[in-house]
């Protein structure tokens, strides 16, 4: 008879959702969901809900963070494809460069990104460089390629029900140390927990990482259609602003953003970059104001502000033991949870399996 393995992930974002149904996809293993927050919450602590969600690829060739999002793109291709009900779908995307943004917090975000032979032209469909005909006046570079664009109020919600189908039970909680997860598994005790807290893994007892910190960013959700999703990699408004445009799939609106204001927790929106924003978007995508060009012709839905669980080195999914309990990390995706959120599941399944393996022979080497 199989022996069945207790595995708790703490977090309900979108990095402890996948990688709660990647896991409850195996016979073996029973699996709980403990977290504060749950799909249907917004709060500051609580990223995922804020996310555009796209994917715009960031990683430099040969980091992990690269890994997972060229791992991530087939599989969020696959769920247009076939589960329209996810809240995804494809959309045509433009990346617009400015030589004058190398350097600021918004360049070193998006170098990868606006690179004219990025890496990730041979994973996004329909790759192309944009002749100068194309670019806005002010930019020097520009590429284009199939992008998909996520309503997080119907993807995570789907993601859980996904999981509750495969046995996964799902507990509010709130921990003040990563040991006492095990005692929240169903069966009272866990065999592996899976670290999945985001932003919180800086103040969770037993982790407390230093390396993690907030990465605030502010957005405008309207009901405009702009036609197709865009970002510049900087503005002239500041070195830490940006401006980017995705429309939201099945009715979920359009997200104008943003900034990238590092070591920030303040979680109630600016109204004064709230009006740059939208006056940036405009400019850049006339379409999303086609009769007047004015702000006061966009219908906004919302404003909102998330904080980016950004982290010195990148995302850290590895094990260690923690007061005698193995602890299986995936956090600190900043931005990028989304695009990256699958092939990091699959980097914490593969160290699951490992450390259960070698809890069945202790000799066995990891």
């Amino acid at each position: 008879m199989a022996v069945t393995n207790n595995v708790v992930v703490v977090g309900a974002g979108v990095l402890g959702l996948s990688t709660a149904l990647v896991l409850s996809k195996r016979d073996n293993i029973r699996v709980t969901v403990v977290s504060k927050h749950m799909p249907g919450d917004y709060d500051i602590e609580y990223a995922s809900p804020w996310a555009g969600a796209n994917y715009w690829p960031v990683g430099k060739p040969g980091s992990n963070l690269q890994k997972f999002e060229s791992a991530t793109w087939p599989e969020l291709a696959r769920i247009v494809r076939e589960v329209p009900e996810a809240g995804v779908h494809f959309q045509e995307s433009r990346v617009y460069g400015r030589k004058k943004d190398a350097g600021t917090a918004t360049g070193q975000w998006f170098e990868e990104l606006c690179k004219e032979d990025a890496w990730f032209k041979d994973v996004a469909p329909n790759f192309r460089v944009l002749p100068r005909s194309e670019l806005p006046e002010d930019c020097d570079t520009g590429t284009a390629f199939t992008s998909v664009c996520i309503n997080t109020a119907i993807y995570l919600p789907w993601i859980l029900g996904q999981c509750v189908k495969n046995g996964v039970t799902f507990k509010r909680g709130i921990l003040s140390h990563i040991s006492e997860a095990t005692s929240h598994h169903t069966s009272g005790k866990a065999d592996v927990i899976v670290n999945c807290t985001g932003l919180m893994a800086c103040k969770l007892g037993g982790v407390m990482d230093a390396n993690v910190y907030p990465g605030r960013g502010q957005v405008v959700v309207v009901r405009n259609d702009p036609g197709f999703m865009t970002t510049t990699s900087g503005t002239d408004d500041g070195s830490d602003e940006a401006t980017y445009i995705m429309q939201r799939a099945v009715g979920g609106g359009t997200v104008l953003g943003g900034c990238l204001q590092h070591g920030s927790w303040e979680s109630q929106p600016d109204p004064n970059l709230a009006q740059r924003i939208m006056q940036r978007s405009i400019e850049l995508c006339p379409s999303l104001a086609p009769k007047t060009g004015k702000v006061n012709e966009l219908s906004i839905i919302r404003h909102g502000v998330g904080l980016r669980p950004m982290r010195n080195g990148g995302p850290r999914v590895e094990k260690e033991k923690i007061e005698g309990s193995w602890v299986v990390h995936n956090y600190g995706h900043a931005g990028y949870g989304y695009q990256s959120g699958w092939g990091s599941a699959w980097e914490a399944e593969k160290l699951v399996l490992e450390v259960l393996q070698q809890s069945k022979n202790p000799r066995a080497k990891l």
